[in-house]
């Protein structure tokens, strides 16, 4: 999408602080962090939101392989715990419309 934020990002037209990218996914730090360390993951494809999935188009396993990579990523930064949470839809208080993962641990 043209004027999504985090299309922008994973494109590399808008800079973030970045953590980890792979052919599926960057993974940067929230500009609005919530923990010690919050960082967002990212697809690079386009879903606006987990209610828009499509198996066929194979989303279904790019989340699979979204959380293998939040795991990955948590080990890598040596967290001692984490938590993991999406937001789905406004009234889930999702405020960018690209799904994304968050991944924050307090130490």
């Amino acid at each position: 999408m043209e004027d999504c934020l985090f299309c922008k990002i994973a494109s590399k037209e808008m800079s973030a602080d970045l953590v980890s990218e792979n052919e599926e996914f960057v993974a940067f730090n929230d500009i609005n962090p919530r923990a010690k360390h919050h960082i967002l993951i990212i697809p690079k494809k386009h879903i606006p939101t987990m209610n828009d999935l499509d198996e066929e188009e194979g989303d279904d396993a790019l989340m699979g392989r979204m959380m293998v990579f939040a795991r990955d990523l948590a080990k890598e930064k040596g967290f001692n715990g984490h938590q993991l949470q999406f937001h789905v839809g406004k009234g889930g208080g999702q405020i960018i419309f690209h799904v994304h993962l968050h991944l924050m641990s307090s130490g």
